[in-house]
């Protein structure tokens, strides 16, 4: 008997497995695949998710292997530097290759004491009042208290929950690669430029001697069926009139701008998470980071209510506070596809957005909603901080996110006045008076949110009620 088993060991699942087991709770991992993904996808992590792996000890060991770049030009791929005095001490993009960061989160998560079982396809289930019985392709029969899909645009579990996934299919669709070429740069820099005036889709970006290739495709096809390099040829060819002596690919694929959301993220004891929640054009980069900021918001409420504390709605507020976040991504990418279009109309507001990212104000409240840092959850009225997540601040122990990588809540106590006393448990407490914070006292949830605001303890023991249950 498990308490949670989650299909899909990608960026979300293995995110959620760590998140568990930093509370005892008994995981287990289902993939269908029988080898992790093979082929080298350049990913990015924006800030919000760079924070989160720096509040679980995790950054050291994944800037290793990443590389920084600046945190501009994701909108649309509207060329403008990023903002200057983002909030926040990770104000980069980290591109990493997709399988170096699930491999990461994988150990991570294994590390914790959480079971991971490869080449296995859950194929049904079946949840009661005290549980979910999971079916596997080969028979098998699994028990546990919940169950989690994070299995992907085409996800089992949503199907099989029954769970509405309304949106639009794909109208356009594009082709993007990683390889090498056979041209000088110089030929590359000078097409790139002459094509990109009217075409925003296409692009060759090199990676070393990998150049990332994107163009348009001629037509909408199986997205099941990846192209081959002579499919970019010819595509290339139509563009740009040269196929670059393109060769030597390290992964193939196509994207559509298909936009979708789950109607629901939760049906009794099953849940979804990540692309099996919610999808949409990698425009901006946000799908991987959308999908583990989920886990992150997920793991600690799913362990406290399997750990028995959790108070009676605390859920409930998975959906609640997500659910939005991925409407608003849906919306910015549908806008970016937009301005991607070459008809006239899109052409004309892309040349107008792209004056108006010369005011910083625009251009820095862009990259925030892409980067994730813009994100208020609904905690009621107060202060403009409740309910944002806040920046890793100096500390008298060093940097507040070095306290939360037991995934607890923490009071931030400038007064040294304030207890967490019936809470011990589940919250640290840390007397600071020299803290860099312009306000008494917050209470952070473990995935770094200001709960509350105040320096009034029986307002605070309300507040630690709300989100941590009742005292001891």
């Amino acid at each position: 008997m498990f308490d949670v088993i989650i299909a899909g060991c990608g960026p979300a699942g293995t995110m959620l497995a760590a998140e568990l087991r930093l509370h005892g709770v008994r995981v287990l991992v289902l993939e269908k695949d029988t080898e992790p993904v093979s082929f080298v996808r350049i990913v990015g992590l924006h800030i919000r998710s760079i924070e989160l792996m720096a509040m679980r000890g995790l950054l050291e060991r994944i800037l290793e292997r990443g590389r920084q770049r600046p945190a501009g030009g994701f909108f649309a791929a509207i060329n403008k530097p990023a903002p200057t005095g983002l909030d926040s001490a990770y104000a980069y993009l980290l591109g990493i290759p997709q399988p170096v960061i699930v491999q990461l989160l994988e150990e991570h998560a294994i590390e914790l004491g959480a079971q991971v079982r490869r080449g296995c396809a859950v194929a049904d289930f079946e949840q009661d009042d005290e549980g979910v019985t999971v079916e596997l392709a080969d028979g098998e029969q699994l028990r546990s208290r919940y169950l989690v899909g994070c299995d992907g645009a085409r996800s089992t579990v949503r199907k099989l929950l029954g769970v509405d996934f309304p949106g639009e299919p794909s109208r356009t669709e594009t082709l993007m690669g990683e390889m090498e070429v056979g041209v000088p740069q110089e030929e590359i820099t000078a097409k790139v430029t002459e094509i990109g005036e009217t075409d925003s889709r296409f692009s060759l970006r090199s990676f070393g001697r990998v150049y990332r290739v994107v163009v348009p495709a001629a037509e909408v096809s199986d997205r099941a069926e990846p192209p081959t390099l002579e499919d970019f040829k010819q595509q290339l060819r139509t563009i740009a009139g040269t196929d670059f002596g393109v060769h030597s690919p390290r992964w193939l694929s196509r994207f559509g701008d298909a936009t979708r959301l789950a109607e629901r993220y939760r049906i009794g004891r099953v849940l979804l998470a990540g692309d099996a929640a919610h999808i949409h054009p990698p425009i901006g980069g946000q799908g991987l980071n959308l999908g583990v900021q989920d886990a992150f918001n997920l793991g600690w409420k799913l362990a406290a209510q399997i750990r028995g504390w959790a108070p009676e709605t605390l859920l409930d507020t998975y959906q609640a506070e997500r659910h939005p976040v991925a409407e608003d991504v849906l919306d910015n990418t549908r806008a970016q596809m937009e301005l991607l279009s070459t008809e006239p109309g899109p052409q004309a507001v892309r040349r107008l957005l792209t004056e108006l990212m010369d005011f910083d104000e625009v251009n820095r409240y862009l990259i925030e909603k892409i980067a994730g840092i813009g994100i208020r959850y609904d905690f009621g009225a107060g202060p403009d901080l409740l309910g944002r997540r806040l920046r890793d601040i100096d500390v008298k122990q060093g940097h507040l996110y070095g306290l939360l990588h037991r995934g607890r809540g923490l009071l931030l106590d400038r007064t040294e006045r304030l207890t967490v006393a019936g809470w011990s448990d589940r919250v640290d407490y840390l007397g600071d008076p020299t803290a860099v914070l312009d306000v008494p006292c917050v209470l952070l949830r473990p995935d770094g949110h200001v709960a509350w605001i105040g320096d009034d303890q029986q307002d605070l023991d309300d507040h630690l009620s709300r989100w941590f249950g009742k005292p001891n």
